[in-house]
């Protein structure tokens, strides 16, 4: 990646972890999960309501780190209008970039091709993916809290 364009992703990183969009608490959602990353100190919740099959709204809240804030924030801007489907084949789209590095030109992944860098940051992966993984919990119904370390 050249320099001018890793200087405009970890700018986008920086407004997302500063200005997140989608944030705040909900609790009249259909669906919500947590998460939590004890490496970091992260912790998120995701909620959302579905119109059929399409994720209709979607929020998160908590407290992490800028790269699990704008990782959840960019996050909810991406699937919002997805299927259950679509979702699920972006977060796999995301987790291919962050832990080996492909796809980083897949135009499905769209702005969150900013999260390519992590992958030089093995500890970093875990922020990048809680919401993600909090999403999946959420549209799976699942009601434990998602952990990055077992």
């Amino acid at each position: 990646m050249n320099d001018e364009l890793f200087d405009l992703y970890q700018q986008m990183i920086l407004d997302h972890g500063k200005r997140p969009r989608n944030f705040g608490e909900r609790e009249d959602a259909e669906h919500s999960a947590s998460g939590h990353n004890p490496l970091c100190g992260d912790k998120c919740r995701v909620h959302l309501d579905l119109d059929g099959d399409r994720i209709d709204r979607v929020g998160f809240d908590g407290e992490g780190c800028a790269i699990s804030t704008a990782s959840a924030s960019l996050m909810t801007e991406a699937v919002k209008g997805l299927t259950l489907e679509e979702a699920a084949d972006l977060f796999e789209r995301l987790h291919r970039l962050v832990t080996e590095g492909e796809g980083a030109d897949d135009p499905r992944l769209g702005k969150l091709a900013v999260f390519s860098g992590v992958r030089r940051f093995p500890l970093r992966v875990k922020c990048a993916t809680l919401a993600w993984h909090t999403l999946i919990a959420a549209l799976d119904g699942r009601n434990e809290t998602v952990r990055t370390e077992a």
